[in-house]
């Protein structure tokens, strides 16, 4: 989800990519739908291993997820990490509203703080 907002969001300031140490193979379904429900864009996404970007110079590395904050390879150049520590919705349990619920919340968090990292990108520049 993080990869769609920071795109649709930058506008064009930025190009983000999302990977992950494990992938599951497949988009959750429900990140699909959350996505959709807010109107942001969902063609082309895949799920992805961090080693399709290997030796890739990166400007900015932001974890999201807690346990990827441990796992995450070294990038080439100085990158500029940051950890941001989201639950993983894909983990939520309960009825499938509930599931939805906590997707539509991280979402909501994760636009949150990219919409400050924005603000603040601006400013710094």
């Amino acid at each position: 989800m993080a990869q769609v907002i920071m795109n649709q969001l930058g506008q064009g300031r930025f190009d983000a990519f999302s990977a992950g140490s494990k992938p599951a193979g497949y988009v959750h379904p429900l990140a699909i739908k959350t996505l959709k429900d807010a109107h942001f864009p969902t063609e082309g996404l895949r799920s992805k291993s961090w080693a399709e970007y290997e030796g890739q110079p990166f400007d900015f590395i932001i974890t999201v997820c807690d346990r990827a904050k441990e796992s995450c390879p070294v990038w080439p150049g100085q990158p500029v990490n940051a950890h941001w520590g989201f639950e993983d919705p894909a983990e939520a349990l309960g009825t499938d509203d509930q599931k939805e619920q906590i997707f539509r919340k991280v979402m909501t968090e994760i636009q949150t703080r990219i919409n400050l990292f924005l603000t603040n990108e601006k400013i710094s520049r």
